[in-house]
């Protein structure tokens, strides 16, 4: 056994607990390593010197962890798994009108450097040699001198690294690329280059000769498997267009001759480079690399494709092999009933809400919503009455597919003809996923947005209150007699609690309790609006005139949350001390407060778990 995969076992053994992934990728490290069928490329003299033990494997998911077995940080030449990377930066580039000019997309059936190009002159992919040596005249047609830095940039921005290059393979490639040659001036006769020929072959040649690591291939599929965003450095690498097709020629495509038997078998789109690496990308998933140099006999790595052939069969990874319920994106489905946003509401605006609690309809949603996804979401919302306001709530989306979006705005503008306002909440205005969103639906019908649900609850609400005659202006106030929590006083019991009580006032964003410190006093308010925040910026609830706030005095030694005035505020401060006076004075007001504590934290209690019901029906 060599010293590197030794010494790779030792350090498994000593590490703590890996995922089941992890654990599987060394299975398959120490299964495969025994395999020693295949040869190193020998016909570019320095790819021979690899060393035959080398064995790594890197998987990267779309959300950022790598995953790594074996010798994934040794340096090796990408060879032609870049052509998959400079075919995505050539559609971006230049367009894929002239790419698609100039290459085919159709698989070959012959060796990746077959001289044989199309009936009407064009190489049959960007996969093999003909193609790619295309797609470098192209970006040297645009950056001149400058086009190698162009492309090596890409790759390194595929891998989240600057990548360097392997001089000596570099001058191994251009000193034995006579076959390569005779490949571009062909394409130079048909016009398919349209440079310095061998200028674009030192392009070609260098870009082979770029070093990468498995690691590194694992992050660069995964940039492919996450719509062109590297999931490490979180940029946007290229578009999902220049993606979508890289991995339909690689399916086709990218495994030499052996794709066919690659798709039937694996399944997953990859490609190969005969310095011993492998690349497969699940979108949506993640990214796969491999590196073994011994190869088989269409020039692909013996142990990096079983590797992957094991990974697929034992997942059951194969892209057509796939079933989904459209169901599962929707996590809740309710109207308000019960499920009221953390505004307190004055008893008639209440009455309003309990009666057309039908009015607003809130879809929770999860995953990433694709179309068929949407289509079941429409439908949903087609089985029962119309909604005057229709929440969807994104922030358990991660994705937002360009169908799934289309559907979204034709949705809007049906809904806006019936004039159902659509809400959506959950999601940031400088997300990806509200991108998608309002990009396509910024010429149907106007839309909001809310950071939060229960920003977007509240508002809802508002308009319900509104719609039928109920909102209470912010100037408004109400009496100590209108409060909730002294229900059930006489007037003369009334008064007395009055005289015991200090008048405050506050202005907008002043703290009035801060979490931490002593519960002293309970607040009953006249006129304003407060906030009961976390100290995250969470809130718990809002309360206006008529309602009180830091009553849970009453039962608590030190304040659990922030209270900020969100308007001017004036109330009335009853310290705990003045609260045992008047309990002393009037035993059955103190019974009759702490009763109608009790039945509010019920309240609140009941409307908690109604949520939680709602959503463990789901």
């Amino acid at each position: 056994m060599n010293d590197s995969l030794q010494s790779s076992r030792e350090a498994i053994a000593r590490a703590a607990p890996l995922p089941a992934l992890g654990h599987f990728l060394n299975h398959c490290l120490t299964t495969y390593a025994a395999e020693n069928s295949g040869a190193a490329a020998n016909y570019i003299p320095e790819l021979s010197k690899a060393n035959p033990a080398h064995f790594g494997i890197g998987l990267a998911t779309i959300d950022g962890h790598v995953y790594e077995a074996g010798d994934s940080a040794v340096e090796f030449t990408i060879q032609s798994i870049s052509k998959a990377f400079v075919f995505a930066l050539a559609l971006d580039l230049v367009g894929p009108e002239r790419v698609e000019a100039k290459i085919g997309v159709e698989p070959s059936g012959e060796a990746f450097n077959s001289i044989r190009l199309t009936a009407d002159n064009r190489p049959f992919n960007a996969m093999v040699n003909a193609g790619a040596i295309a797609c470098s005249g192209l970006i040297h047609s645009v950056d001149g001198s400058g086009a190698f830095e162009r492309v090596r940039d890409a790759l390194s921005r595929f891998s989240g690294r600057e990548l360097g290059v392997d001089e000596a393979v570099f001058e191994s490639e251009r000193a034995t690329g006579d076959r390569n040659r005779a490949i571009a001036f062909l394409l130079h006769n048909y016009s398919v280059i349209e440079g310095d020929v061998t200028e674009v072959l030192d392009v070609y040649f260098k870009q082979c000769s770029i070093l990468v690591t498995a690691r590194d291939l694992a992050v660069m599929a995964a940039t492919l498997a996450n719509r062109g965003i590297n999931p490490i450095s979180k940029k946007q690498v290229v578009s999902p267009y220049a993606v979508a097709r890289t991995l339909s020629v690689m399916t086709s495509s990218g495994m030499y001759d052996y794709a066919g038997e690659w798709v039937y078998r694996v399944g997953i789109p990859a490609k190969s480079g005969v310095g011993g690496g492998i690349i497969a990308a699940i979108p949506g998933q993640f990214g796969l690399g491999t590196f073994s140099p011994l190869l088989d006999s269409h020039g692909n790595s013996v142990r990096g494709i079983k590797v992957c052939e094991v990974l697929s069969s034992h997942f059951e990874l194969h892209v057509l092999n796939r079933s989904h319920d459209v169901r599962a994106a929707v996590i809740a489905d309710y109207d308000i009933r019960g499920i009221s946003s953390r505004r307190s509401r004055q008893p008639h605006e209440q009455v309003i809400l309990d009666d057309h609690h039908q009015d607003i309809r809130v879809i929770e949603l999860v995953g990433a919503l694709t179309f068929a996804n949407m289509d079941y979401v429409t439908r949903r919302l087609a089985e029962r009455a119309r909604p005057a306001l229709f929440i969807i709530d994104l922030r358990r989306v991660l994705a937002v597919m360009q169908g799934a979006a289309r559907l979204i705005a034709d949705m809007v503008r049906d809904l806006a003809t019936v004039s159902v306002t659509v809400i959506f909440s959950g999601i940031e205005k400088s997300s990806l996923v509200w991108d998608t969103i309002s990009a396509a639906t910024k010429t149907v019908a106007e839309v909001r947005r809310f950071d939060l649900l229960d920003e977007a609850i509240e508002w809802a609400e508002d308009q319900v209150i509104y719609r039928y005659g109920g909102f209470s202006h912010p100037k408004d106030s109400s009496p100590l007699t209108k409060q909730a929590l002294l229900a059930g006083l006489t007037p003369e019991e009334f008064a007395d609690l009055t005289s015991l009580a200090k008048p405050r006032t506050f202005h907008i964003g002043e703290r009035i309790i801060a979490a931490g410190d002593p519960a002293s006093s309970i607040f009953f308010l006249l006129s304003g609006m407060v906030s009961v925040k976390l100290h995250s910026g969470v809130r718990l609830a809002s309360l206006s005139h008529g309602m009180a706030f830091g009553e849970m005095a009453l039962i608590e030694d030190m304040r659990s949350a922030d209270v900020w005035a969100d308007t001017p505020v004036t109330c009335l401060e009853l310290g705990i001390e003045q609260f045992e006076t008047y309990c002393e004075r009037h035993a059955r007001s103190g019974q009759r407060i702490v009763h109608n504590l009790a039945a509010l934290i019920a309240k609140r209690l009941i409307q908690a778990n109604t949520k939680v019901d709602l959503l463990s029906a789901y």
